[in-house]
């Protein structure tokens, strides 16, 4: 018997890239928690205190994290002033994530998918 495998276009291993590497810039509780009270404060952001308290992450902490996130190009930090803004940008790339995962849903499956909605 033998057994095929499955060799990625280009544009898959790009995709597997990108995937990868916003997936470990998410691999945080505590990035999760920033980037969601982010996505809540919608597109004017928060300052580096604000979003502290909301995230219940502060200090150097809070500021590695935000680094994190914005190295994946999930957030954005402007100056305003005296103050840092930091805003969630990239709802585009956060929803691609979730089709990343789910648009090869039971593709090698026997089986058809209908116990499950992929949205």
């Amino acid at each position: 018997m033998k057994i095929e495998s499955h060799i990625p276009a280009p544009s898959d291993d790009l995709d597997l890239t990108l995937a990868a590497s916003s997936f470990a810039a998410l691999g945080s509780e505590q990035r999760l928690c920033v980037l969601r009270a982010l996505v809540r404060a919608g597109p004017e952001g928060l300052s580096i205190g604000a979003l502290g308290e909301r995230a219940g992450v502060t200090g150097s902490t809070l500021t590695h994290h935000v680094k994190v996130l914005a190295q994946a190009g999930l957030v954005t930090q402007a100056r305003q002033g005296r103050s840092i803004i930091c805003a969630a940008v990239a709802y585009d790339q956060v929803r691609h994530l979730s089709e990343f995962l789910l648009n090869a849903c039971c593709a090698d499956s026997t089986a058809p998918c209908e116990d499950h909605n992929h949205g």
